[in-house]
Formats: C-alpha cells, structure tokens, sequence
C-alpha cells in the first residue's frame, strides 16, 4: 500500500483576502502560475485560489497541488508521462521564484478507476509503480487513490444523480476507455457514484490544496467542491489530452491555445 499524507485543515481558508499578512504577496504567488502558459481555462473559483495561496503564504508552507493521475492502454510508463510530469515540475519552479517554501505536488493514482474500467491488477500495479518512482525522484508525493478513500474514513453513501449532459459525457468516455463487462450507461455511473464518494475523501485529506485537473470545466462536478480547481494543459501549451491516454511517441492531440495573456484574474 502507498502511503498518504494527510494536508492538515488550515484554519484561515475562509477569511477574506484582506486579512492575510502579506496580500499582495500572495496575489504574486498566483501570477506565477494562473497564466496561458499552463491553464486551459479560467480556475473554478479565483477568490478561493487566492484565499488558499494566501493562507500557504501566511503560514510559509509550501503551495499545495493534488490531482489525480489515471491509467490507460499502457502498462509501463513512457515519453507522455515523463513529460506530463517536467510541465509540473515546470510550475513548481515558476511558483518558487516567488514562495520560497516552492510547490508541492500530490500525485493520487487511481487504482480504484482502473479497476472499474477492467484493467489487470497486474498491469495497474506496473504502471503506477513507474509513475511513483518517476514522481517521487522529483519530490513529489504519491498515494493511491484507494488508500486516501480508505483514510479519510467513512463517508456519506449519498450521492446526487448525474445530469444527462454528464452522464452522456462519461457514456462517451466509458464506450472508449472501459473494459468490463456491463454496459457502457452503467459504467458510467458506477464512475460517477466512485467519483461522488472519492471527491469527499480527497476534500478531506488535502483540505488547504489546490486540485489540479487536465479536464475542463464540463466535468466539474466530479472534482472537490470545497478546493479551487485548476484547469490545467497536460505536457505543454495547448495539449489537454492525459499523458497515461498518448501512446508513446505519437502525435499528440491539441486544442486551440487561449489568448496569450498572462495576468492572474
């Protein structure tokens, strides 16, 4: 099992800007990496982001990132993957030009979505095994995601029911990507329902991060209420598609680059 560190509640998250030490450090912080460089779109919610980099700012702890990192057709690690993780590192850095305590990325495999879509437990445990020690050389952390659902303790089974938009999109998704037996409809809300309960577990466990997604805002409900989302590029400006999606060395798939400007609004 991977181990998983618990992000401690930061009691100022919630306070409003202005109460900060350092305000306008903090709003720095931000420019460094909410530019065109690596985000696909707008955050989720610009207040929260500055709320969260001003508390890590107040406390002069290192800024935290998580996100989730998939599996695909691939068994081993390779080139997308490497440099997915250079394009963090990349951020990381921007952000420590600035913050002095730097950028920490937590990485969350999610052994438990590669088991809903049929994957052997075989190939799960080789690719995450190469990812982990890719992501770790660089000083990243590392958990699965069944070990964070598993200690954040119990969570309510209630879960809302996916809009016909979402579902549609995850049917779509589910009709490509999912290798078990039952219908594609119902894989997909199997996968909405896991995502219900897993998005609580990581609310809990990093509650002072920022989520980091290569999604975009369309598939918002199945990120952290609580944490500003971070929609994100995957390897450089302009690809969004998951490196653990990208076969090794083929061409990669883009979408158009948004203006170039580079502010933190």
């Amino acid at each position: 099992m991977s181990s998983v560190i618990r992000f401690p509640a930061n009691p100022t998250l919630g306070s409003k800007a202005g109460a900060y030490s350092s305000p306008q450090g903090a709003a720095e912080v931000v420019k460094t990496f909410n530019t065109w460089a690596f985000k696909r779109e707008q955050p989720s919610d610009v207040g929260l982001l500055h709320e969260v980099v001003g508390a890590a700012v107040m406390r002069g702890v290192p800024l935290s990132f998580v996100l989730y990192w998939g599996k695909g057709p691939r068994s081993r690690m390779g080139e997308p993957d490497r440099n997915c993780l250079d394009f963090l590192g990349k951020l990381a850095a921007r952000v420590g030009e600035v913050h002095a305590p730097g950028a920490l990325f937590h990485l969350v495999l999610t052994d438990t979505h590669a088991r809903l879509n049929g994957h052997p437990e075989v190939q799960i445990r080789s690719y995450f095994d190469d990812v982990k020690r890719a992501a770790q050389s660089m000083s990243f952390g590392c958990s699965h995601l069944s070990d964070v659902v598993a200690g954040a303790g119990p969570t309510s089974l209630l879960t809302e029911a996916p809009s016909a938009e979402t579902l549609a999109r995850l049917e779509k998704c589910a009709a490509k990507w999912y290798r078990g037996d039952a219908a594609a409809d119902e894989a997909a809300r199997r996968y909405f329902d896991l995502n219900m309960i897993e998005k609580r577990a990581i609310e809990g466990m990093f509650p002072s991060s920022i989520f980091v997604t290569f999604n975009d805002s369309t598939y918002r409900v199945l990120f952290p209420d609580r944490l500003p989302i971070f929609y994100m590029y995957s390897i450089r400006r302009g690809v969004a598609v998951k490196p653990w999606f990208m076969p090794d060395g083929d061409e990669q798939t883009v979408v158009p680059p948004q203006p170039a400007v580079d502010a933190a609004e």
